[in-house]
This record gives C-alpha cells, structure tokens and sequence, in this order.
C-alpha cells in the first residue's frame, strides 16, 4: 500500500508528519537531562533496561512483522511514527478517562494537581489505528516505548479493534491502577478543579483538553464526556475560582 491515507484521505492533513513531532526530536537521555534542569524528579522513571524488557516481552514472537498500534489522545494527530497505513478505529471495552493525577510537575503540581487521560476499561473508545511496516519494527518500537513507557502509568497490551476495513488487533496502553499517577476514584469535583488550575512544565491542563477537544471537532470524532469537561473546567475559571 503506496498511500497511508487510502482509507481516509481527509485525514491527511490532520497527521502531523513524523520528522515534525517534538517526541521524536529528543533522546530519552536528553528528555531526562531536559526534565532534570528542570528541577523535576527522574527517580521514578524506568530505566533503559526495564523499559527494553517491557517492549520485548510485549512483542515476543512479533519481531519484523507489520502490526497495528491504536491512539486515542495526542497519538491521533501526532503520533510521532512512521506508518504506512491509518484507519478510523473503535476499541471495545476500553474508553478514554481522565484518570491521571498530575503532581509530578508535567502539568501539574504537589499544591495544584493535573489531570489527563488515559485508556481504562469501559464502554468503547473511537481512536485512530496506525499500521507500522515490519521492516520499521525495532525504530518505531523503541520510539513508542520511549514515548508511552517514561515511568510507571501503563501497561502495554494487545486489543482487538473494530475498523471499517476489517477487525484487527492492535497495540495500545492501558491504565495501570497500582502506579500512583492513576487515580480512578477522582470526583467530578476533582477532575474538573484539577482541569482548570494544573500547570507545569508542558503546560496547563486546560491547554491539553482544549486541545484533545480542538482536534476531536477536526477529526470528527464525538466524546461528550471530555467536552463536558472542558466545558467545565471553563466554567470554573470563568467563576474567579482560580
């Protein structure tokens, strides 16, 4: 397949080209030198050799083949990966969750959490579906776990996701509830106070759901739920409770 975009042409120009994302630009031991400058704790982040460990295990048996990798949050529209085909996609008995507790200084702090999502269990989540040629198997690879495997937060897993072209299975990452960032029993209170006042290094949290919220509309892709949020998170800095 010559054309990534065969499926989805409108797609096009909604994937930000590899070479452009950020993700790629930087060495893990430039990423912990950038955080550590920072004055950011690195202590609880994987080392190289746990994080090798994880993507071997994972990919046992997988090795040079082409296989499929679902994003459903900043992977949808820079996904940082080189692939060579997309679908739209849809994950059953997995949906997007705002979950994770920012204290650790990336949009949030200790005195003003964060909050971002992440894929828990549930209901379904509409996503995007890359296809990774398997002759860019250990490049892309080592570049996902680089990406989605700084510190504890996931677990890699396989999942079989629904396209208009047939059923696949792909790869993703999924909440893990025993790593501190994971925060499942978040009120609604919470997540939206959390929303609206964490910042930190990267950024504000707002800045990261106006942003999902920015580029579901362009994908065309419905989530009342982070609207609700976003619209909720607005609500209170509107109110002065910032």
């Amino acid at each position: 397949m010559s054309d990534p975009f065969v499926h989805h042409p409108e797609l096009r120009a909604l994937i930000a080209k590899p070479e452009a994302s950020p993700f790629r630009k930087q060495s893990m031991a430039e990423f912990v030198a950038f955080i550590e400058e920072a004055g950011l704790d690195t202590g609880w982040f994987y080392s190289d050799d746990e994080r090798e460990a994880s993507r071997a295990e994972t990919l046992k048996g997988r090795e040079g083949q082409d296989f499929w990798f679902f994003g459903y949050g900043s992977l949808m529209w820079d996904p940082g990966i080189r692939f060579v085909e997309v679908r739209r996609a849809y994950l059953p008995g997995y949906s997007r969750q705002f979950i994770l507790k920012d204290t650790f200084g990336a949009r949030g702090t200790e005195e003003a959490p964060g909050l971002m999502a992440a894929l828990d269990h549930g209901g379904g989540c509409h996503g995007l579906a890359f296809r990774i040629a398997g002759a860019e198997f250990d490049l892309e690879t080592d570049f996902i776990w680089r990406r989605e495997f700084i510190a504890p937060g996931y677990h890699p897993v396989f999942a079989p996701v629904e396209t208009d072209h047939g059923s696949i299975e792909a790869l993703t990452f999924l909440a893990d509830h025993e790593a501190e960032t994971m925060c499942a029993d978040l009120t609604w209170e919470e997540k939206v106070r959390f929303a609206a006042t964490g910042a930190g290094l990267f950024g504000t949290s707002l800045e990261y759901i106006s942003n999902i919220v920015g580029h579901f509309e362009t994908l065309g892709i419905d989530d009342p739920h982070t609207r609700a949020l976003h619209e909720a998170a607005l609500a209170y800095r509107a109110a002065g409770d910032v």
